[in-house]
């Protein structure tokens, strides 16, 4: 079987008059395929290839088209543009619950119910597969003789002692572009009143803002950033350069993002989308406890440190518009003081 048969750079998608960016697309399975399954992701193509080949090797009729745009983008095809898509997979927890609320995702009855947590599932119409922690990100390099943080305090004191190391050289999420940053910005300040402190000691060193966890990462290693902050842990651990860099879950607290999917209203192959759902929930929760696919740092980590944000609609309190905006004018001061 043939299974990877296309990879895109950046395009752009407008059937509606409207676009999203598209980060890139890749093609599995036969290409004369009886039925082919979109899927549209946050998540990267080779953080998502086991699975699928996985899927294939019990499916061998179906073809899977995935594609990977930032979870704002993602939104924005399917709340404003109404692309057909058969799956949605995201990081922004948020905007998954605010589709499903909305109407515009389908109820699913998973065979894999015995399986799942209660945290896993929410009405039906969005399943959880992973627990991802976001964490401090640390160049060794630019840390030789610092004491490494352990906590948010901790990072503070080593940001403000220590000036002209890290001037230009932090890095976060621009929460204005990423959805799952905005969503680790409100639970970290729904958290602690620190995350505001932390917030204004960084602007004050002039930071980088990104739209991704690769993109720090990156930068971490190239030595463009000696610290990243609310980076993904499980994109950091996978990485083949990892010792040219620490992952630190933050001891104060880790805030765990769940990562989630749902079947689109607008699917065209809801009972296909079905069994690639299951098969997903069914290879990650073999025991009902778990998910494999999940950052490995969790079974080493404080239960009591550990902030899983829950799902439901808890989370669409910072999606109303006045709250939303208040926000992001109270992180735009803390973090450009311009």
């Amino acid at each position: 079987m043939r299974h990877l048969i296309l990879s895109l750079g950046l395009t752009l998608w407008g059937s509606t008059g409207t676009a999203f960016d598209v980060e890139d697309q890749a093609v599995f399975g036969d290409p004369d395929a009886s039925s082919t399954l979109r899927i549209l992701s946050t998540a990267d193509i080779s953080f998502f290839t086991p699975m699928i080949l996985s899927y294939l090797e019990a499916n061998p009729n179906v073809a899977v088209d995935y594609t990977v745009a930032s979870s704002t983008d993602v939104m924005a095809a399917l709340y404003e543009e109404q692309h057909s898509f058969d799956l949605a997979i995201s990081s922004a927890m948020d905007l998954q619950t605010k589709l499903a609320n909305d109407g515009l995702a389908r109820v699913h009855s998973t065979n894999q119910t015995a399986r799942l947590p209660d945290w896993a599932v929410w009405n039906d119409m969005v399943f959880a597969f992973t627990q991802e922690p976001a964490a401090f990100v640390i160049s060794n390099k630019a840390f030789e003789g610092l004491d490494l943080p352990e906590d948010r305090q901790d990072l503070i004191t080593t940001l403000r002692q220590n000036p002209e190391i890290f001037e230009s050289r932090v890095g976060t999420y621009d929460i204005r572009q990423s959805g799952a940053g905005y969503l680790f910005a409100t639970q970290d300040a729904r958290a602690s009143d620190t995350y505001w402190r932390l917030t204004e000691v960084m602007g004050a060193l002039d930071p980088k803002l990104y739209c991704c966890t690769s993109n720090m990462i990156d930068a971490v290693v190239s030595g463009e950033l000696a610290i990243a902050y609310n980076v993904l842990a499980s994109y950091a651990e996978k990485r083949a350069d990892s010792d040219a860099f620490t992952i630190i879950l933050p001891s104060d607290f880790s805030i765990v993002m769940l990562r989630t999917m749902l079947i689109p209203t607008t699917s065209a192959n809801p009972d296909l989308a079905g069994t690639f759902l299951d098969f997903v929930l069914g290879q990650t929760f073999p025991k009902g406890t778990s998910p494999l696919l999940q950052s490995e740092m969790l079974a080493e980590a404080n239960e009591n440190s550990l902030h899983r944000i829950a799902l439901g609609p808890g989370l669409l309190v910072y999606l109303d518009q006045f709250k939303n905006k208040s926000f992001i004018r109270e992180w735009e001061s803390a973090i450009l003081q311009e």
